[in-house]
């Protein structure tokens, strides 16, 4: 389903030296695995033995029981298409190795032994297992089958999946077996780990899983031996924890004195898409590796995964203020050195009380702030028009006011009217022609200013618009720096509210918050707005998602139309979902020529359409199969 796989981490119930009792319990955590549709299911290191059997690995009736009762595991799961990563002890050429053994449909598909041995305080497996880090291009022999050996091994279904395996201390190594694994192509990755519970380990384990995830580009899914494992010097809590790309989306409650499984959906045609775009990975050297081809995996009928309807905004509220601050830091120090290097400290900025210029003023007050400037030397004008409501105008000097800005007030409607009458344009047709002639109007009088003042004018048209092209060309389209470019309109509008902890303008911006999106070109009824953006091009929280999905995962129609269901389910249904998509990929194409010649502006977050930085595109692209992918 559009790429995603569910993958298990599994903590059985172990008894130590008993692997009858623990091959019930495997096969049992299998079969459930199976029935929640999971595709690979790992389960801890030395599985079937238990890890704290410690010397008895040299016994030769643990290790003659552990694999009889591997045997019969694969009997009782022949036909089940999960697959299964257990681990246990391989005798080898008169060696004993720390091995993970993968499973699927009765039969071991390949083995993969551990490469860095722990030999310190508490652990001491160089005592009972060899290193198994050179072993490449072998086999070894079980149940009178040839079954391929070492660390070179890979495991794929052809498809979108490519996963290989590695250990415990493999993990916390300087070099990880994993970075040469996503190198080689693999894009999920499983750990067998026993690792015990001291005070704060938890944390930082999650941390390396996550982190490790986020380093290879990839899923990684990690579990670790449980409160069955022996207590004679430590305790193991059974720690389950699978990540994608930076993000845990599961983890178990430790300390469990039953078996648990944790499943999560993870994006694998994502991570793929993520690849192609780090230079840095395609610049990885790569190994020979094997590659063992799986069968037909379980196929997921039902995404279980939570879709963020609003991914560029913070999640977490504690992060508010951080972030927030940070954005408006990033857009404050691009228009300081753009300022100073061309020896300016006069800023224009054309206010209409509206969302985006409100930002861009207080960014731009800010760095006045910084830089020690004059307030009074921020110019903002306000220019009502035809459109123009009381309310806006209010908000917008209220605003400037509060921040000690100097204000000025330049009607445009006299302007207006003398190009209606030099173009020969009906004033009583409100075409594209009445719209554009304003908002150039606007843009030639911030020019105009900013040359008798010295200074320079800034843009307020935000990364949303940009992405539309809604803007009119060489009008609201241009300025001197766009401060806003970087910021989509959903992630505006957070940035906003977070300048209410300044009481002095605190009402007035949450007025700003409440007024609806409008260029306000149309003549107003009665003082209300008429022309509302919203419902001329569509909700601006679905364009963002189209946006982000589709900019920074390469995400094809169908995928990004699926994934707003689920985000906005009870809000949008799929039809106008997808009036709006496809409104969104015909002005994404179409107006690629506004973004061609725009001006400079900070890139703020991860996705910037800057022609000289982030999006390259030809400006005559042609958007009918991506059309086309949303009817198939």
């Amino acid at each position: 389903m559009f790429g995603y796989y569910r993958v298990a981490s599994a903590v059985n119930k172990t008894i130590v030296g008993n692997p009858a009792k623990n091959a019930e319990e495997i096969i049992t955590l299998i079969q459930d695995a199976h029935a929640k549709e999971v595709s690979v299911v790992v389960f801890p290191e030395l599985t079937l033995t238990g890890y704290t059997a410690s010397d008895l690995f040299l016994n030769q009736t643990l290790i003659a029981s552990q694999n009889e009762k591997l045997a019969y595991i694969l009997q009782q799961t022949s036909d089940i298409h999960t697959i299964a990563i257990i681990g246990l002890a391989l005798l080898e050429a008169d060696r004993l190795y720390n091995c993970a053994a993968v499973l699927q449909n009765g039969k071991i598909l390949g083995i993969v032994p551990k490469s860095y041995l722990p030999n310190k305080k508490e652990f001491y497996e160089k005592r009972q297992f060899i290193t198994g880090r050179d072993i490449t291009r072998t086999t070894t022999e079980l149940y009178g089958e040839e079954i391929p050996f070492g660390v070179d091994l890979l495991f794929s279904d052809s498809k979108e999946m490519t996963f290989g395996v590695e250990l415990c201390e493999d993990l916390w190594a300087v070099t990880p077996p994993s970075n040469h694994m996503a190198n080689n192509g693999a894009n999920l990755l499983f750990n067998l780990s026993a690792s015990n519970e001291l005070i704060g380990k938890a944390e930082y384990r999650e941390e390396l899983v996550r982190t490790q995830s986020g380093r290879c580009m990839a899923a990684y899914v990690y579990t670790s031996a449980g409160v069955g494992e022996s207590t004679t010097d430590t305790v193991f809590g059974g720690h389950a924890i699978i990540s994608e790309y930076g993000s845990t989306l599961a983890q178990n409650e430790r300390f469990s004195l039953e078996s648990t499984l944790i499943t999560a959906d993870v994006d694998l045609e994502r991570l793929r898409w993520l690849r192609l775009n780090e230079s840095s990975y395609s610049d990885g050297r790569r190994k020979k590796t094997r590659i063992i081809k799986v069968d037909n995996l379980p196929e997921i009928t039902t995404l279980d995964r939570k879709i963020n309807p609003m991914p560029f905004v913070p999640s977490l509220f504690e992060e508010k203020k951080h972030r927030c601050d940070e954005i408006v830091q990033i857009q404050a120090h691009g228009l300081i050195k753009r300022m100073s290097h061309a020896h300016i400290t006069k800023a224009v900025i054309g206010i209409s009380g509206g969302l985006d210029s409100t930002l861009a003023l207080l960014s731009t007050h800010r760095a006045f702030e910084i830089m020690g400037w004059d307030h009074t030397n921020i110019i903002a004008v306000t220019m009502p028009g035809f459109g123009t409501t009381s309310r806006t105008k209010s908000n917008a000097v209220k605003l400037c006011e509060a921040l000690g800005v100097t204000l000025r007030t330049i009607d445009i409607t006299d302007i207006s009217h003398k190009e209606f009458e030099a173009i020969e344009h009906n004033v009583n047709e409100h075409s594209v022609t009445y719209e554009n002639v304003q908002a150039r109007a606007r843009t030639s009088i911030l020019m105009n200013m900013a040359n008798k003042e010295g200074g320079l004018v800034i843009g307020t048209g935000d990364l949303s618009e940009v992405a539309l092209g809604w803007s009119t060309y060489n009008g609201d389209h241009m300025s001197m720096y766009a401060i806003n470019s970087g910021i989509p309109k959903t992630l505006i509008q957070y940035v906003i509210e977070y300048f209410k902890y300044d009481e002095s303008i605190a009402d007035v911006i949450d007025d700003i918050l409440n007024t609806p999106i409008s260029p306000e070109l149309l003549p107003h009824k009665e003082d209300e707005i008429v022309q509302e953006t919203e419902s001329i091009v569509g909700p601006y929280a679905l364009h963002d998602f189209f946006l982000y999905h589709f900019i920074k995962y390469g995400a094809r129609p169908r995928k990004i139309r699926f994934l707003a269901g689920l985000a906005f389910e009870g809000k949008y249904d799929e039809k106008t979902i997808t009036k709006w998509l496809k409104l969104f990929l015909k002005r994404f194409f179409t107006q690629q020529f506004k973004r061609s010649c725009m001006p400079d502006g900070p890139k703020v977050g991860t996705i910037s359409l800057s022609p000289r930085a982030d999006w390259k595109m030809a400006s005559d692209a042609d958007v009918e199969i991506w059309l086309e992918e949303l009817e198939k």
